[in-house]
């Protein structure tokens, strides 16, 4: 039977970089480090860093899941000033199997070898064998990435979905849509659904309650979880309903039958409130395709180290 592959598998987000040990398709979970973008200069420094700490000589291959696109072996990160390409792969680690994946592609490839306990049932429906998948990200960005069967494998689509525009229902988000296009001269769906966005939601909660005011995303979170400001609940129930809407707008254009996965820290974060303030009703509120809506479920992956999983998985698919 052959060796499994060694490889080294990174998640660089646009805060943290995260670095782990594969054999083949099964994570080493106790080699998972966590280092701050910040206190580095690049990729390459982290990775140098990791394999001299873990005392790695090297290693047979590599995969990085890039926050941001990855094209002709390239990927620009959307929040973070740093490009990698593969040869940065190559010299950092010395591997000559390497690989970069859009962050969303990444999870994409774990589905199916996510522990059954780390899927949260959020909106029940059928999960049909074989359907299209959809995978959301909800952190310090969003976007979304459809997975398909198909005979030469699992094709994980890339997409920046997370810079289209912003869901409009009602008169109040056509006033939150010209409030947040500030930002960036365009109301795109992350200046509303991610960490920033939540920041942004609260400023225009409470400047429209006569009470200007501006809190960082995890002290918005706490307020929700203590239940000790009425704004940052009327914040919660905000940003719930635009998720809802922009999720159910992702299910109508790539029809994941197979089942829709919301991952990334805000997704978890927001857990627990997602169900009371009206996720699955603004999921499903597309007038007479509200009851077409039924045939789609919806879970929240819990496994935080889905993406680092999914590298592991694409390596060994394509390279083991």
């Amino acid at each position: 039977m052959p060796k499994p592959l060694v490889s080294l598998v990174a998640d660089i987000g646009g805060t943290n970089t995260r670095v782990a040990l594969a054999d083949g398709t099964a994570l080493r979970p106790d080699s998972v480090r966590r280092f701050r973008n910040a206190e580095n200069s690049g990729l390459a420094a982290v990775l140098k860093t990791y394999l001299a700490e873990a005392g790695v000589a090297g290693v047979d291959g590599a995969c990085a899941a890039a926050a941001g696109p990855v094209k002709d072996g390239v990927a620009t990160l959307t929040n973070l000033d740093w490009t990698i390409d593969l040869e940065t792969l190559r010299h950092a680690t010395g591997a000559a199997k390497v690989a970069l994946l859009n962050d969303l592609q990444a999870p994409g490839h774990a589905l199916g070898h996510i522990a059954p306990e780390k899927l949260r049932p959020l909106v029940p429906g059928p999960q049909e064998p074989g359907g299209a998948m959809l995978v959301v990200n909800v952190g310090t960005g969003f976007n979304a990435a459809p997975c398909h069967e198909t005979p030469s494998g699992r094709l994980v689509a890339a997409s920046e979905c997370g810079h289209v525009n912003m869901p409009i229902r009602t008169d109040a988000d056509l006033r939150l849509a010209q409030f947040v296009e500030t930002a960036h001269g365009f109301p795109g769906v992350e200046d509303v659904l991610s960490g920033r966005g939540l920041e942004r939601l609260y400023h225009f909660v409470t400047t429209g309650a006569g009470a200007e005011a501006e809190l960082s995303a995890a002290a918005i979170m706490a307020a929700m979880d203590a239940g000790t400001d009425p704004l940052a609940q009327e914040t919660g129930r905000l940003f719930t309903r635009l998720l809802g809407a922009e999720t159910g707008n992702l299910a109508l254009i790539h029809l994941p039958f197979g089942g829709i996965y919301l991952v990334g820290g805000v997704a978890r974060a927001f857990t627990a409130h997602l169900g009371p303030m009206g996720f699955a009703e603004a999921f499903r509120d597309k007038g007479r395709f509200a009851g077409f809506m039924e045939g789609f479920s919806v879970s929240i992956l819990e496994d935080d180290y889905a993406p680092l999983t999914g590298c592991a998985v694409y390596l060994a698919r394509n390279f083991g």
